[in-house]
C-alpha cells in the first residue's frame, strides 16, 4: 500500500513563502494539485521519477518550486511569493508509471491533503 503524508500548510501573508512537503513509501513520479472551496482540484506541478523533468502550471511558474529527494522518498513543494489566489488544500500525488502526470486521473496514489492560506 504506496503511503503520502503531506506537511507543511498553514497560515501566511501575501507575499510569504511556505514549503510543503510530501513523504512516500517508494519512488513514484509524483505531482501537487490543489483544490479551493467550490472549485475542481488543479495541477500545480509534476516531477518524473529521477526528478530531471518538471512542469508547473502558469499560474505558479517563477513562484512555486517542485523538487524531490530520492534518498528520503519525499517531495517538496516550495512556494514563494504567494498570493490570496493560492489558498487551498494542497496534495501530493503519486503513480508507479514513467515520465510526468499533469492529469489528476492519471494518478494512483493521493495523500490526505494540508491546508495553505494566505492573507491579503
Amino acid at each position: 500500500q504506496v503511503q503520502l503524508v503531506e506537511s507543511g500548510g498553514g497560515l501566511v501573508q501575501a507575499g510569504g513563502s511556505l514549503r510543503l512537503s510530501c513523504a512516500a513509501s517508494g519512488r513514484y513520479a509524483m505531482g501537487w494539485f490543489r483544490q479551493a472551496p467550490g472549485k475542481e482540484r488543479e495541477f500545480v506541478a509534476a516531477t518524473s521519477r529521477d526528478g530531471y523533468s518538471t512542469y508547473y502550471t502558469d499560474s505558479v511558474k517563477a513562484r512555486f518550486t517542485i523538487s524531490r529527494d530520492n534518498a528520503k522518498n519525499t517531495l517538496y513543494l516550495q512556494m514563494n511569493n504567494l498570493k490570496p489566489e493560492d489558498t487551498a488544500v494542497y496534495y501530493c500525488a503519486a503513480d508507479p508509471g514513467p515520465g510526468l502526470r499533469l492529469d489528476k486521473w492519471r494518478y494512483a496514489y493521493w495523500g490526505q491533503g494540508t491546508q495553505v492560506t494566505v492573507s491579503s
